[in-house]
């Protein structure tokens, strides 16, 4: 039977991506709600898509509406910068755990299907290699390092939505990202380029002939996942074939592409060269150190390395990631320099 997907931040990285794959790989209807579309390759006139072109925060009445109508709903709209963590750090609350936490409490009200996204954030600095998603501690830095607000928010609100299935029957999934990475990621020019995330702010820094800053030496490890395994992924817990996926939570990465930034750095300027008519301004790119204080403040604080469990994907939803870290950089300079 055909389903009914509401996708609050359709236009974001992961939204209009899977946006395009449900369209593509199923019969089911979209509504989707974003402050822009410039994402979504002209989706949002396709007659299975309903698109509000709105600021969430200003329509609950109709995120309301919607939610009671709909078969499962995704809340991915988020503040996910480490910048503006430390930055902005009552804004990144207000977005990304109130507003979420409202409409939390309207899925609960209507019955309806809630996917969440969590984050890898919320195992903070957990001493186990890999993280579990169930018995892995969240081990969070003190109040002062304003990073942790978003970790913070996360896993509050992972806590609220376990206890709203365990007392009151929620149908949830969580899914916690790995540093997804892949085309659309952030934006690599003009002014909005300025709040990307790492790689999106490394392809931006080789458009502009600068150098590209690494935190701290770039020392810090992370496993990078390619977009496209990872909504793989999420489609099969949205199927949710045989309920495998209800009331679960799962790491989504690839434990296999554990790299340290500078890696991410060096492959990325490498893969560079190959288009010409940025050569120019590839040639003037140097990696240089920075220090965390300089380059987000004191509130910052970071971990060594993120290595995801993803036992329960592969066991619950017959997954596994296929893509190497090259495949994804190349992927990714291939949409925005090629």
């Amino acid at each position: 039977m055909s389903k009914t997907v509401l996708i609050l931040g359709i236009n974001g990285f992961i939204g209009s991506h899977l946006a395009a794959a449900i369209l593509k790989q199923t019969d089911w209807r979209i509504v989707g709600l974003d402050l822009d579309d410039d994402k979504l390759d002209g989706i949002q006139n396709d007659p299975r898509v309903e698109f509000k072109k709105a600021d969430l925060l200003s329509n609950f009445d109709w995120v309301e509406e919607q939610v009671q109508h709909c078969d499962m709903v995704l809340p991915l709209v988020a503040i996910a910068n480490p910048l503006l963590y430390v930055q902005q750090p009552l804004r990144v609350f207000e977005l990304d755990f109130e507003a979420n936490l409202r409409i939390i409490k309207m899925c609960v009200k209507h019955q309806t299907r809630v996917v969440f996204p969590s984050t890898s954030e919320v195992y903070g600095m957990s001493p186990d290699v890999p993280f579990d998603e169930n018995t892995s501690p969240l081990v969070l830095g003190p109040i002062n390092k304003e990073r942790w607000i978003y970790s913070c928010s996360k896993q509050l609100l992972d806590r609220v939505i376990y206890a709203y299935g365990r007392h009151e029957g929620l149908q949830y999934t969580l899914f916690r990202p790995f540093n997804w990475i892949g085309p659309k990621l952030d934006y690599v020019f003009g002014e909005k380029a300025k709040s990307s995330r790492v790689l999106a702010k490394f392809i931006h820094n080789i458009t502009e002939g600068k150098s590209i800053e690494l935190v701290d030496g770039g020392e810090q490890r992370r496993c990078f996942t390619d977009i496209d395994d990872a909504i793989d992924a999420l489609l099969r817990i949205l199927r949710n074939e045989n309920n495998v996926a209800d009331q679960r939570i799962f790491n989504i990465g690839n434990p296999h592409n554990d790299h340290s930034i500078r890696d991410l750095a060096e492959q990325t300027l490498s893969l560079a060269h190959q288009y010409e008519k940025f050569a120019t301004q590839v040639k003037n790119v140097q990696i240089i150190h920075v220090s965390s204080d300089n380059f987000y403040g004191k509130g910052y604080q970071d971990v060594s390395a993120r290595v995801p469990s993803i036992n329960a994907a592969n066991e619950y939803l017959g997954w596994e990631p296929k893509y190497d870290l090259q495949h994804s950089i190349k992927s990714t300079l291939d949409y925005y320099l090629g």
